[in-house]
């Protein structure tokens, strides 16, 4: 077998590894005056907002290490917080990258976590500019703050959806959490029969969903161009049931839901039968698509039917009206947030 270096990160130190890490950060805007290597980073918003969002990502709770790889989750650590500046209608500028790991984790390991983070922090023109390293007694956690601007009065928050807006969505649901259904089944075959290698049955967009999700920088961008500013938006994260319920929560408004205006990828669809799984329950209480979910007014209709990825899939009622889902036999039930953890999914 080849021979694989691993340095011990021992070897160089804190400020040793962060310089190693760091070396080939490039700067890629002219809000970041101060970068990685001061106490602080120096950043300069003349004439926009900002938006600033952190998340916190855990081994065994929000990753698992057996079917991750390093690389992506350094990609997926930072598109789970960009999501969130795009959510507020911002564009991202910067962000910063805390890790804290056990000595399991050689040089060569972190630096293609950090390979992952490069790659996401080029695709969406980001800078990093700071961040923490420490040790853990057992696994890897992850700690990403992204800071974003947005014009003045252009940002969207939760509350703003009004009765009759539009509820909408971007791209489709449910394929990240049959992804995730997928990987889960076959670590368990994995570590149950000896010699029996993973079959991932050629599910390459499913098992993408979940490994290396995007964020829809380009939802708004077409905001900008068409020049529509959502009520209301947030990024489905947690499923569309949950994260909708928020808005309306926020809005103190109701909601009406079509299911069979609800976007399923038609590979996760026929995926989620051969699982015996009801791809519309895949789609509400999933979690993890990395979508944005938002309203509209109902005269910006016309200009968000050019867009092919963005769907229209209920209204906003009256706090009084309930929060409804129609099924496709025209049956009416509340809407409710099943929530989900995303390591226990599989076993719950």
């Amino acid at each position: 077998m080849e021979n694989i270096q691993r340095t011990e990160v021992g070897t160089l130190g804190e400020f040793g590894l962060i310089n190693h890490l760091t070396k080939h950060n490039e700067i890629k805007n002219s809000s970041t005056l101060v970068q990685v290597g001061d106490d602080a980073a120096i950043l300069e918003y003349p004439n926009n907002q900002i938006a600033v969002t952190t998340d916190l990502l855990v081994e065994g709770i929000h990753f698992d290490l057996m079917y991750t790889p390093l690389k992506h989750l350094g990609y997926k650590s930072v598109i789970v917080n960009l999501s969130d500046v795009y959510a507020m209608n911002a564009t991202p500028q910067q962000i910063t990258m805390s890790i804290a790991f056990s000595n399991r984790f050689s040089v060569e390991a972190l630096s293609e976590f950090y390979d992952g983070v490069y790659a996401a922090c080029k695709k969406y023109h980001v800078d990093l500019i700071g961040g923490d390293t420490t040790s853990s007694q057992k696994g890897f956690i992850i700690s990403v703050t992204a800071i974003g601007e947005v014009p003045q009065g252009k940002y969207v928050k939760r509350s703003g959806a009004k009765s009759g807006d539009l509820i909408c969505v971007s791209g489709d649901l449910g394929a990240a959490f049959l992804g995730l259904t997928l990987l889960e089944r076959e670590k368990k075959v994995f570590l149950e029969t000896k010699g029996v290698q993973p079959d991932l049955e050629d599910q390459n967009y499913i098992v993408g969903r979940i490994l290396k999700p995007e964020a829809r920088k380009d939802i708004v961008a077409f905001f900008a161009a068409e020049n529509i500013l959502p009520t209301a938006m947030i990024d489905i994260s947690d499923g569309l049931s949950s994260d909708l319920l928020h808005i309306c929560k926020q809005s103190k408004k109701g909601c009406v839901l079509y299911e069979e205006k609800i976007p399923v990828n038609e590979n996760a669809r026929q995926f989620a039968y051969k699982l015996e799984l009801d791809p519309t329950a895949c789609a509400l209480s999933g979690g993890e698509d990395y979508e944005l979910l938002f309203t509209i007014d109902e005269k910006d209709i016309e200009k968000i039917k050019s867009n092919a990825d963005i769907t229209v899939i209920g209204y906003i009622t009256g706090e009084e009206d309930g929060k409804k889902i129609i099924t496709r036999g025209g049956n009416k039930h509340d809407l409710i947030a099943q929530g989900w953890n995303p390591i226990q999914a599989e076993k719950n």
